[in-house]
């Protein structure tokens, strides 16, 4: 309705939508977010604007819980994960570490997200960038390790080859209250 009345003031001459019916074929459209979580194909419905997409993650319907809600402010980097997208004039895919608690399900729409699970579990086997941080001991509580591995996978995927340097400038959103940084960095 609102968009009727605002196209409506716009075309007094009537020149824009001469029949108001053009505006209810939705057609073309879809009715459902269609985004990738882990490669597999997810279909939301009636997608609720306000549902971020951690708690997405985090419901029922998805059950991943490897990212988790620190500060809820994009802060901690607790709940960071990788978001894909396709750059058609790069023709290559994108790859950014995006805070989940702060971003819209439906900003995801024909996106990859990429989840903790998503890239290695203990049972499956790890990623080289969680054997590092077991290995040289870089998690304590654990609470934050599946966001500073997401922050990292999503960097590396992103630019295979950093100077420890420019490592360090990317790594300012993550925080870790327990293990300090130094096991991280190494």
């Amino acid at each position: 309705q609102c968009v009727r009345e605002c196209l409506a003031d716009q075309d007094e001459g009537g020149s824009v939508f001469s029949n108001m019916a053009e505006l209810d074929d939705t057609s073309g459209f879809r009715s459902a977010l269609v985004l990738y979580v882990n490669g597999v194909r997810h279909e939301v419905a009636d997608a609720d604007p306000d549902m971020t997409l951690l708690e997405y993650l985090r419901s029922p319907a998805v059950a991943l819980p490897g990212t988790k809600l620190g500060c809820g402010e994009g802060g901690c980097g607790a709940c960071t994960v990788m978001v894909s997208t396709w750059d058609a004039e790069a023709s290559r895919p994108r790859h950014a570490s995006v805070n989940a608690c702060l971003a819209p399900l439906c900003a995801c729409d024909w996106c990859a997200v990429t989840t903790v699970e998503g890239i290695g579990a203990v049972g499956t086997g790890l990623h080289p960038i969680q054997r590092r941080l077991v290995a040289l001991h870089g998690s304590q509580c654990g609470f934050c390790t599946p966001g500073i591995v997401m922050a990292l996978y999503a960097l590396f995927r992103e630019h295979p080859r950093l100077s420890t340097a420019e490592l360090e400038e990317h790594f300012d959103g993550n925080l870790c209250r327990c293990t300090g940084y130094r096991p991280i960095w190494d």
